[in-house]
């Protein structure tokens, strides 16, 4: 039976709970309860592989105004896409545990699949705020920790051979994955030609998603170097300890840090929110400072809980950098914070993000503006504050 099948006392919300705040003991549970394949995509990843998106379409009605609907079919075939994906990691799993001295069992392997992707689901809910592009990257992160983890305990691989078998198996996987999202974003962009062609500026969100994709890749990357690393498991441990007491700042709160002008740009806007599933929340203050063809947005995000998957990003030393002929994309670490930014030479436009105690975003982005005046904007909010905040 799987977890919906079994009267279990906590159900879909405390499997979602265990698997993130207490990975190791949850794991030693999954491994020994029945399941089928069925039942493990109907009564769980059929349900949580749905948050990213419908938080997608949610963004989009609420901040972007796009054509809605582009944006369905492209939150649509993201889904399902999603659960290929899921399919595809637990067959892989399954097909290499001989050559790793693991026990070949397509229900436990599909078991390991499903759960290690409830980082990256759950984390999907934050989809809703646009500021949030690198959280995806610490999802996945930590969905892959889990995968790690998951391995010994399923499949019975000893532990010396366990480290080959993740990277064997996260490789193969990003490869297959990759020529899936090929398909799909080939046929995304087909799907919705009709609705750019009259004027939909819909196919930026996929464009969005492929870099994305390739930030991923590269973090995978970096995990499956620093597999074996005691810093990595410690981090998560301690971050999983914590996660379950951290409490999200009032957005009221964080709206008090946004200054009255920027970079000699009048606030125009300002608003808070909140948002959160399963015991994870999120809230965010963001002020719009405009004047003519010049827009700076800046954003404070509390990621709360999730700054689990930070932790795990920071132990991990993710790094991503690629260039274009436009402009350019970093991750990495700055001052012992890790910092995103990206510039686009033809618009003029760009972004810069920084990840302050694990815990708190703050990111500008702008057009017309210089990268100088976007980071400028983040140290306008003096992130040396949000230390103190997190501590308190």
């Amino acid at each position: 039976m799987t977890i919906v099948d079994e009267p279990r006392r906590t159900g879909l919300i405390g499997r979602v709970q265990g698997i993130l705040l207490r990975p190791s003991a949850e794991w030693d549970v999954i491994a020994a309860e029945p399941a089928t394949i069925q039942g493990l995509f109907t009564g769980y990843a059929c349900i949580l592989a749905a948050i990213p998106p419908v938080a997608l379409v949610v963004q989009h009605l609420l901040f972007l105004h796009w054509l809605l609907i582009p944006i369905i079919v492209i939150a649509v075939i993201s889904y399902v896409a999603s659960l290929i994906g899921v399919f595809i990691l637990g067959f892989i799993i399954d097909v290499l545990a001989t050559s790793f001295d693991g026990e070949k069992n397509p229900v436990q392997a599909m078991k390991l699949a499903v759960y290690s992707y409830t980082a990256a689901w759950v984390a999907g809910i934050l989809n809703i705020v646009p500021v949030l592009g690198l959280l995806a990257i610490l999802a996945g992160i930590y969905g892959l920790y889990l995968l790690y983890l998951g391995l010994p305990k399923l499949m019975k691989s000893p532990p010396q051979k366990t480290p080959g078998y993740f990277v064997a198996s996260v490789l193969a996987a990003i490869v297959v994955n990759f020529v899936v999202w090929s398909i799909i974003g080939w046929l995304t962009i087909m799907l919705t030609a009709g609705a750019i062609v009259s004027g939909a500026t819909a196919i930026g969100s996929v464009a969005a998603h492929d870099a994305r994709l390739a930030r991923m890749e590269a973090a995978s990357a970096q995990i499956s170097a620093a597999t074996a690393g005691l810093a990595a498991q410690q981090a998560a441990q301690q971050a999983s300890t914590s996660a379950a007491t951290v409490k999200t700042v009032d957005p009221a709160v964080l709206k008090t840090f946004l200054p009255d002008t920027l970079a000699g740009l009048p606030r125009t806007e300002v608003s808070a929110q909140t948002a959160g599933a399963a015991g994870f929340g999120a809230a965010n203050a963001e002020g719009v400072y405009s004047k003519g063809d010049r827009r700076i947005t800046l954003t404070v995000t509390d990621l709360s809980a999730m700054g689990a998957m930070a932790g795990m990003a920071s132990a991990m030393g993710v790094q991503s950098d690629r260039e274009t002929a436009s402009g350019y994309e970093k991750v990495g670490k700055v001052n012992g914070r890790m910092t995103t930014e990206e510039w686009n030479r033809d618009s003029h436009s760009g972004k810069y993000g920084v990840l302050v105690a694990d815990r708190f975003m703050i990111q500008a982005e702008g057009t017309g503006a210089s990268i100088d005046e976007l980071k400028a904007a983040v140290a306008a909010v003096n992130p040396d504050r949000f230390e103190g905040l997190a501590k308190g």
